[in-house]
């Protein structure tokens, strides 16, 4: 057997069908579509339904929701950060944070922030700014004589829940002061000196 001679099974693979290619293609008139009705329209989707009978999609119930506001973290053990470390892709003397994570490739620069997790071992004093680290994160960093400092992810609820009543309070405001319901603040005018 030589390498030039190497082919696939008889029937293993067919050439595409070239339809709309005239009468004399084998696929005749209408491109093997058959005669008219919906299916031999282009665009038509029958998946899902059952004959006019309450499909499958809608007789199982619904369960839980999707969270729009729902924060991604990216998780960092501390034995990465020393394999890092020992790499020399990140500096021990300096503060390791979501940047310095970022350009030693241990995390992705598309989440809300990075949480530090405790599987592995760190042996290097390191002082690290995250988003959220467990216990026994914290512990074993500063088991090793670093610091574990855990920085604001962004605004809370309560912090949002706030700033929409005073958004809500400032616009009830204005619209009392567009409509004249208001009363505008008196301006004192100054009296010309002669």
């Amino acid at each position: 057997m030589r390498l030039n001679e190497i082919s696939d099974n008889k029937g293993a693979t067919r050439d595409r069908k070239r339809v709309g290619r005239g009468m004399s293609s084998g696929t005749g008139k209408t491109s093997g579509s058959g005669q008219k009705g919906q299916k031999s329209r282009s665009g038509v989707s029958l998946l899902g339904f059952e004959g006019g009978q309450m499909p499958l999609y809608r007789r199982l119930p619904k369960r839980g929701f999707n969270n729009i506001f729902r924060k991604e973290f990216a998780e960092v053990n501390v034995g990465q950060i020393q394999t890092a470390i020992d790499a020399k892709k990140l500096d021990a003397k300096g503060v390791v944070n979501y940047d310095a994570l970022v350009a030693a490739g241990l995390i992705k620069g598309s989440n809300d922030g990075v949480k530090l997790l405790g599987n592995g071992e760190i042996k290097s004093k390191v002082s690290l700014e995250v988003t959220g680290a467990s216990k026994s994160a914290i512990a074993a960093v500063e088991k090793a004589g670093g610091t574990v400092t855990v920085i604001d992810a962004g605004p809370s609820s309560a912090e949002k829940a706030a700033a929409k009543k005073d958004k809500g309070e400032a616009g009830a405001r204005s619209k009392a002061i567009h409509d004249g319901s208001a009363q505008r603040p008196k301006v004192a005018k100054a009296k010309a000196k002669a």
